[in-house]
């Protein structure tokens, strides 16, 4: 195995994610390994590193694994037709890419106000409990 290639266990260290919703991703088609050893063991190049990370980030935002497949497939279309594409077809690529980004951005205003507001309660929790020199 060259240094090109990681198993699997060494991707899970890597994205955080473990071997069981890795292996789930490579199921549903979002991750396929770039190759196998002769033993059998998938094996992952740092593309397959990133397409995973993509994942990873859009899970928490709430993206359901057909949104992440439409996502993966327009980037993949625009990085491997970057100078071929019509501009009718790279501009359907942009658009589909622009609407995820300002639904992502959307969904992180959300999560900070859920954020404040939960920052505001555990405050006032602690408000309601003694103090270290209120004896208990």
């Amino acid at each position: 195995m060259t240094g090109e290639h990681m198993r699997i266990g060494e991707v899970a260290e890597r994205t955080e994610l473990s071997l069981r919703t890795i292996r789930h991703y490579e199921e549903t088609g979002l991750v396929i390994p770039s190759a196998r050893s002769q033993g059998g063991f998938r094996l992952y190049t740092e593309a397959d590193v990133a397409r995973l990370m993509v994942v990873r980030r859009m899970k928490p935002l709430g993206f359901t694994l057909e949104q992440m497949r439409e996502l993966l497939a327009a980037t993949d279309r625009l990085d491997a037709g970057a100078g071929s594409l019509e501009p009718e077809e790279r501009e359907a690529l942009l658009a589909c890419v622009r609407g995820y980004e300002r639904e992502a951005g959307a969904q992180v205003e959300r999560l900070r106000v859920q954020l404040a507001r939960a920052e505001e309660f555990a405050e006032t929790l602690r408000g309601r409990l003694p103090g270290p020199d209120d004896g208990k």
